[in-house]
């Protein structure tokens, strides 16, 4: 079985930092493609940043030059440095693997189960 773990969420003021991390749990050979997505209240789930196993990323409009994704593969980890939040920023984040080959296992997607941003202004 393949999980997927965030951490780091809390509340932070505008202009603030903070960092999430996302670890996959289980016997993983590899997961082709990382990301982090987010949900506001009363809005659809969205694109927040991407990166694939070779390290090419993409990010959102709104938060690009403001937050950076990155992985360690060794470790099934993906984290997400968020810099300059702004209120608009506050969002249950999501974790998500795509593609996943595990033991006996191949995952097309697997999302985690959420962490809470909160920014105040």
């Amino acid at each position: 079985q393949v999980q997927l773990v965030e951490s780091g969420g809390g509340l932070v003021q505008a202009g603030g930092s903070l960092t999430l991390s996302c670890a996959a749990s289980g016997i993983i050979f590899s997961i082709d493609v990382m990301g982090w997505y987010r949900q506001a209240p009363g809005a659809q789930r969205e694109l927040v940043a991407t990166i694939t196993s070779g390290g090419t990323t993409t990010y959102a409009d709104s938060v690009k030059g403001r937050f950076t994704i990155s992985r360690d593969n060794a470790k099934n980890t993906v984290y997400l440095q968020m810099n300059s939040l702004k209120p608009e920023d506050a969002a249950v984040y999501y974790c998500k693997g795509e593609r996943i080959r595990a033991r006996d296992l191949y995952v097309y997607h697997q999302w985690g189960q959420g962490i809470q941003v909160t920014v105040s202004s």
